[in-house]
């Protein structure tokens, strides 16, 4: 894999511009993930369903043999900007301890709704997992 970086661009925080592949591999697509528990419960926070989000996406890499490393591409539906501009300690804590330090490449739109109302992020992830 390599990132797509012109030289003459500032580098992007938290994410790339993109990434290019040479190599035989799996995609994996997920769904997207909410920041409800397993129970259909969200909490109040913005913060904390983005925790809840990059958790499930974290378990379902997981069933398919893949993990953080091999995400590709992240879209992210956001339903308030203001709590997620004032989340973003909790949301930099919650992606740090799910996907450490891979950034890959991210788009974030502010959005009026998600199906279900209390829900304030939904997150779709693509993963590639190279052939070993």
């Amino acid at each position: 894999m390599r990132v797509l970086q012109p030289a003459d661009w500032s580098k992007p925080r938290g994410f790339a511009h993109g990434f290019e592949f040479d190599a035989p591999g799996r995609w994996v697509v997920l769904a997207g993930q909410t920041g409800g528990d397993e129970s259909g419960n969200y909490a109040d926070d913005m913060g904390a369903q983005v925790g809840t989000a990059l958790k499930r996406i974290g378990k379902l890499l997981k069933e398919a043999g893949a993990g953080p490393e091999h995400i590709v591409r992240l879209n992210w539906y956001i339903t308030d900007k203001a709590a997620y501009e004032a989340a973003g300690a909790g949301i930099g804590a919650a992606w740090k301890e799910t996907l450490g330090r891979n950034f890959p490449p991210a788009t974030l739109l502010y959005i009026s709704g998600l199906v279900d109302d209390r829900a304030k992020v939904e997150i779709e992830v693509t993963a590639f997992v190279p052939n070993a």
